[in-house]
């Protein structure tokens, strides 16, 4: 079932050079891109009855949510329909995607096809983001106007989202690298497609993304010393940081903290921050069990804003708070449930295949989300709808049980080393 698999792809591609997903014409595209890629799979089930449909545990919270946000919606429990209508969509059409990506994703050899596809596209967008940072002009792609402002990185209208991308897509390579899960002679071009992205990163002087990686490098050695896993996996890991930081110093990085200054006022500071959260916590006070309805965090807001400057909040810097302001007690219960799903899974999953090449895929997953949730205390990726889908990806990943497709002699041998 190669076609959902190939949709998946081309839709993650698609949201993150549209910026991230986040204008309306593009958010369009990949909800009408779900929905086209679900009928399609629906008949072909209904027509060829080859496949048994299989669910994650995933799949339950997240539904949950949704029933809570269409709740909202149908029972005008929101302080505006139009917008909770919009984010329900968005919402439904991830969850849609995470069904079909349960789908598509089952054997080791189709999460091979996936990291190798992650690894390829991170790095071509990085590299993107670095062209496009030392020519920049003032214009995303060198040709399109930024009207709302920005400190733009690669297709990304905000470096701290394209920090996020990064912390979700160089797992992928990173991990099976230093656990030694790479085939000798594939080392130069997996290191290259490590090493990029992190330089990238760095590049981006995004505070919260580079903080982010150093928990998921802390979670990768933590793991080392857990499976007293050190020599030459240690010695990949400093090399593989190593070429990024030669990289990062090849490039100048003195000339671009001196450009990424000039735009500073661009962003909010930490004042600002910090008073968006307090006044992000009183909405939840006075909105404790549904909330305010998902995606309306900019209307009721300005009654609350306590550090006026003349901007127009629509995201509160912290993933966690927004949520329960805008879905309470409930929607914080089903985000909690996720969470809880996400890790209970991926760690005794992670335990039972040991130190196998499907071990190292799946904790390539559980680095990815945990960097990626780190780096939502302080900023808004899970807003950004390319950032969100590839998540949830990571997250099924993470949390994925491989069938056997294979011979018991050929799995035996695909757990030392990626073909």
């Amino acid at each position: 079932m190669r076609f959902p698999r190939f949709g998946i792809c081309a839709l993650a591609v698609f949201a993150v050079a549209a910026h991230g997903g986040v204008e309306d014409w593009a958010r369009a595209v990949f909800e009408t891109g779900a929905g086209l890629l679900f009928l399609a799979w629906a008949l072909w089930i209904y027509f060829t009855q080859e496949e048994q449909i299989v669910f994650s545990p995933l799949l339950p919270p997240l539904a949950a949510l949704s029933l809570l946000v269409c709740g909202q919606w149908f029972f005008h429990a929101t302080a505006s329909s139009y917008s909770t209508r919009m984010e329900l969509l968005l919402l439904v059409s991830d969850l849609i995607l995470l069904f079909l990506a349960v789908q598509a994703f089952r054997t080791l050899q189709d999460w091979r096809g996936f990291v190798w596809f992650g690894m390829v596209f991170g790095f071509l967008i990085s590299i993107f983001g670095i062209l496009q940072h030392l020519t920049f002009n003032g214009k995303l792609y060198w040709f399109r106007e930024m009207h709302y402002g920005g400190i733009p990185f690669g297709p990304f209208a905000n470096r701290n989202h394209f920090a996020g991308f990064a912390e979700l897509i160089l797992p992928l390579a990173l991990v099976p690298l230093v656990l030694g899960r790479v085939r000798r002679e594939r080392w130069p071009v997996v290191g290259l497609f490590a090493v990029v992205p992190i330089g990238a990163l760095f590049l981006s002087v995004s505070r919260g993304g580079i903080v982010s990686f150093g928990v998921e490098l802390t979670v990768l050695a933590l793991v080392m010393i857990h499976r007293r896993m050190v020599g030459k996996q240690l010695f990949a890991g400093a090399a593989v940081l190593l070429l990024a930081l030669l990289l990062v110093s090849w490039l100048g990085v003195g000339q671009l903290l001196q450009r990424f200054s000039s735009f500073q006022s661009l962003e909010a500071t930490a004042g600002k921050r910090a008073s968006m959260r307090r006044d992000t916590w009183q909405i939840f006070l006075h909105h404790p069990v549904i909330g305010t309805g998902l995606g309306t965090l900019q209307i009721v807001y300005p009654p609350y804003e306590s550090l006026y400057d003349g901007k127009i909040v629509n995201h509160t810097h912290n993933d966690y708070l927004e949520a329960l302001a805008e879905t309470g007690i409930l929607g914080g219960v089903c985000c909690a449930w996720f969470l809880g799903v996400l890790f209970s899974e991926s760690l005794m999953r992670f335990r039972q295949l040991n130190n196998s090449f499907a071990g190292a895929l799946q904790l390539s997953g559980l680095v990815a989300c945990t960097g990626f949730l780190v780096h939502s205390l302080v900023d808004f990726n899970l807003h950004i709808p390319s950032n969100a889908f590839l998540f949830f990806l990571m997250a099924h990943l993470a949390t994925s049980e491989f069938q056997t497709g294979a011979p018991p002699s050929s799995s035996r041998n695909s757990r030392h080393r990626i073909p």
